[in-house]
Parts: C-alpha cells; sequence; structure tokens
C-alpha cells in the first residue's frame, strides 16, 4: 500500500436534507460488496442517525478526525461532525444549513492540502439554498476552483468531464443558455480546456497519449461554413494548434456520428462545445453509475452525477450507484502514477 492509499477519502455532506445522507449510508453498508475505498463523512452525524432510523438501516456512526477514519472504517462509519445549524427534515431544504454544507466542502479541500485525505467525494448541494444565504459562486465546481486558487495564490481553471462506463465527454460551455453558445466559444476556451484535459488524463488516468474527439457546433459540423462558420473559424483552428503542441486531438466531428459503439473506440474524452451534447449522450450510456469530476484543480474531485433529489430523500428509493462508482474513482485517480489508473 502507497502512502496515498494509507489515507481516507473526504465525502462532504452535500445538501443535508438531501439524498447525500441516504446514499453515503448505503455506499458503507456495502462497502465490501463494492471493495469502497474508506471515506470520512464530513457533516453532521444527527442527521445522519435521524435518517438512518428513516430509513430502517443500521449503520454505527463514530465521530473521528481523517487520522482515525481508516481504523473506524471497518466497523462504523467516520464522521468528522460539522453542525446542520437546525433540525432536518429529508425533502425540506432549509436556508440555516447553507453555511454546514459550505463548511463540510471548505473542510474536505482543507483536508486535502493539508494531505490528511486522498481526495475528495462531494454529495449534490441545493445551489438555490446556498444563494439564498449570499453564496456568491454560480455552483460547487467554481467555489473549489476559488479555495485552491486562494490555498495555492494561483489562478485555477476548472473543467467539467462526465466520466461513465462506456464514454468520458467534456463540454467547454457549460451552464449557459444555447443562444449564448456561440459567443461564448472562442479557440482560446477550447485550447485551454483541451489542455487540461490531456494534461489530467496523462497524470490521473495514466494515458500516455490521450485522444481528445472534438465536436462541431452546428450540424454537420457545419458542413463546410454552409450550417454555420463556428467550426471552421473557431474550432478547426483550435484542433490545429492543439496537434502543434502534440495534442491528439481531432475534429471538428459531427456530434450526431459520435457516440455509437465503432466511433467511442476511437478516442479517450469527447470534447463537446455546450452543457447537453456532452451530458446526454453520457447519461443515456450510464445514467446510474456515470461521474463527474473535476480536471484542472491541484487534488482530487469526484461527485455523483445526479442532484439533490428531495422528492425521494428519506423514502429508502435513491440509489447510490454513482455515489460508488465516484468513490471509486476518486480512489484510483488518486494513486501516484505507475500504482494502476483509471481506463
Amino acid at each position: 500500500m502507497t502512502q496515498t492509499e494509507s489515507l481516507p477519502l473526504a465525502l462532504s455532506q452535500g445538501d443535508p436534507a438531501g439524498v447525500g445522507p441516504d446514499i453515503a449510508l448505503s455506499a458503507w453498508l456495502e462497502r465490501s460488496v463494492h471493495g469502497l475505498p474508506p471515506f470520512l463523512f464530513i457533516g453532521d452525524p444527527a442527521v445522519l442517525a435521524v435518517r438512518a432510523r428513516q430509513l430502517d438501516i443500521d449503520v454505527p456512526l463514530k465521530e473521528t478526525d481523517a487520522a482515525g477514519a481508516m481504523s473506524v472504517f471497518a466497523d462504523a462509519l467516520p464522521v468528522l461532525p460539522i453542525s446542520a445549524g437546525v433540525d432536518v427534515v429529508a425533502g425540506s431544504p432549509h436556508v440555516a444549513t447553507a453555511r454546514s454544507t459550505i463548511a463540510a466542502i471548505e473542510t474536505a479541500v482543507r483536508l486535502c492540502f493539508e494531505g490528511k485525505v486522498r481526495g475528495m467525494v462531494t454529495n449534490p448541494i441545493a445551489k438555490a439554498v446556498l444563494y439564498e444565504a449570499g453564496f456568491g459562486f454560480p455552483g460547487h465546481t467554481e467555489f473549489l476552483a476559488d479555495l485552491a486558487s486562494r490555498a495555492t495564490g494561483k489562478s485555477v481553471r476548472p473543467v467539467m468531464m462526465l466520466a461513465g462506463p462506456k464514454l468520458k465527454a467534456v463540454p467547454v460551455t457549460i451552464h449557459i443558455p444555447i443562444k449564448d453558445v456561440p459567443a461564448a466559444l472562442t479557440e482560446t476556451l477550447i485550447l485551454d480546456t483541451c489542455r487540461i484535459i490531456a494534461r489530467d488524463l496523462k497524470e490521473r488516468f495514466g494515458l500516455s497519449s490521450p485522444r481528445l474527439a472534438v465536436a462541431g457546433l452546428n450540424p454537420h459540423a457545419g458542413e463546410g461554413g454552409a450550417i454555420g462558420l463556428e467550426d471552421e473559424e473557431i474550432i478547426h483552428p483550435a484542433i490545429t494548434q492543439l496537434r502543434a503542441e502534440g495534442i491528439d486531438a481531432f475534429g471538428p466531428l459531427p456530434a450526431d456520428t459520435m457516440f455509437h459503439d465503432e466511433a467511442r473506440r476511437r478516442y479517450d474524452v469527447a470534447v463537446c462545445m455546450y452543457h447537453d451534447q456532452a451530458l446526454i449522450p453520457v447519461k443515456a450510456l450510464g445514467f446510474d453509475d456515470s461521474v463527474n469530476v473535476t480536471l484542472g484543480l491541484p487534488f482530487v474531485r469526484t461527485s455523483p452525477d445526479h442532484g439533490t433529489a428531495f422528492g425521494i430523500a428519506g423514502t429508502g428509493i435513491a440509489r447510490h450507484d454513482s455515489l460508488v462508482a465516484a468513490l471509486k474513482l476518486a480512489s484510483e485517480i488518486s494513486r501516484p502514477a505507475g500504482a494502476g489508473a483509471a481506463s
């Protein structure tokens, strides 16, 4: 076992009224079945205890710190306690819990920088709840990038990658309206995104020469300018520059022929121009076990590829497949180079 593998993963609670507590409890119960790495839950143990009773499952809890998590994990779910600030009702989000949600994320990042955990996995947050409490970031990823930037004193550019059993895909533009995508799409943005993808696929995923299939923006990748000029004027020059830098990028490719079985064998990651162009095929090919991975950070971060699911919190319906996949992937990509990486 390497030094890194002797450390736990940090698992932040997410919104305590959502399914984060449910799936954390369920994942721990099936830790042996799935061969899960030890993880330290950062959040309110009282929420976990109430949720376990509500779900009628028996999960022993043990308050501890990162150093104690490894020895605790086999017999109890280790919890680094952070009070939710209010009694939590499953399915009923409350602005008073926002501070604890944020604190759990901040604590996980701090433990990463202190070398006390091997990486972090984040349970889903409810941005509307955080916004009501004055949260000043568009989402989880931007907050993590800001925390990393403040800790290192360097600019951090995060890149969202969805990794499923059959497809890895990155959207170059993310949470913006479709009508705004063409104006937001620039050669520099594509270059920066692809450079980070290539670097992290080498360093974290162990791919010596990652193959990047770059999608076009328009139908038929613009069809030589007949259906829009962005593919010829923005995407193609970016690919040319990437290839000049030694990055194995090719395209722009018509998005409607990129995702069938034979096409996917030609590349390691699909670089897509907007949110749904990337996420629809990933979720269609692996809805329950796809994982959100943030590239470009100075620490490992993965997350289940679903939201808080307030409507099913506490009902026993929530599936923990994506959390299990997120924990396993975080464990794999946090290994030192040469110790075995994710495929």
